[in-house]
């Protein structure tokens, strides 16, 4: 039988200072968002924002001391959010539409087919939230858009990847496919938590080969370029490798007794 330690309370990763001028950017615009809205008693919105720019977007919101925001993605759980900005006195915003996506031939396209296709009609990718297949419906997802670009996106959506497709707009989407995936949790122990141990852990690779996927480029955490093998992991990071998939370190447990450290985790 396995022995461990009582986990220690973990340390949780901090607020990552923008790295570049886009990153930079979206700081400032956020800002002047908060400004504009407060001044003029008008709401405003960003497009949607993925878990980094989230994260920076909120840094500009405290930044601004801006106390009239909400976060919107279609639905509860939305990874792709947009920052709505509604003061006082001013109306809700109604941002997101949602599209429902249906495959006319086989085999169905896959997630990047669809991603590709919408990307393809000359949008930018804050236009576009998540994409959500139907577990009850092989070739149907339900892509969630910003409102003014709805229209525009289910007249000229007709392919995907190979696959001709029709699109229209969806008023309510189904509940099964709103409801959060099942994960298959996994655990795992690592000597430490060096970026290339848990990742060779999830991957159920060596750390030789997990450190070779980082300095060829292929590896992001929190949507970060990873800049060294060995930089510390925190619990709730996420990490992307090109080419392979994306994994959540779920949690951080105690130690065993060869003083390995248990992890649990799962792949998206």
């Amino acid at each position: 039988m396995a022995s461990f330690s009582d986990p220690p309370e973990q340390a949780r990763r901090g607020f990552v200072p923008p790295q570049n001028e886009a990153e930079r950017f979206l700081m400032t615009r956020v800002e002047e968002l908060c400004r504009t809205a407060e001044s003029r008693g008008f709401p405003r919105a960003t497009g949607f924002l993925s878990d980094r720019e989230q994260s920076l977007a909120w840094a500009a919101v405290c930044r601004a001391g801006c106390g009239c925001t909400r976060w919107e993605g279609g639905y509860p759980g939305a990874e792709r959010r947009v920052l709505c900005i509604e003061p006082a006195g001013s109306w809700a915003l109604e941002p997101v539409a949602a599209l429902r996506i249906a495959a006319q031939g086989t085999p169905p396209p896959a997630h990047r087919d669809y991603l590709g296709a919408l990307l393809g009609l000359g949008i930018q990718r804050t236009c576009l939230g998540d994409i959500l297949p139907d577990p009850d419906a092989a070739g149907v997802v339900y892509a969630f858009v910003l409102e003014d670009k709805a229209d525009f996106l289910a007249a000229e959506l007709t392919q995907a990847g190979r696959c001709p497709v029709r699109a229209e707009r969806c008023d309510a989407v189904p509940d099964r496919v709103l409801a959060a995936p099942e994960r298959t949790l996994r655990q795992a122990t690592v000597p430490s938590l060096r970026a290339d141990a848990v990742l060779g852990a999830m991957m159920n690779t060596s750390r030789a080969l997990a450190a070779g996927a980082s300095a060829a480029g292929r590896v992001e955490i929190n949507h970060l370029p990873l800049r060294s093998a060995h930089e510390p992991v925190y619990e709730n990071d996420l990490f992307t490798v090109r080419g392979a998939g994306r994994w959540r370190l779920q949690a951080v447990g105690g130690k065993s007794r060869k003083d390995r450290i248990f992890i649990t985790f799962f792949q998206y």
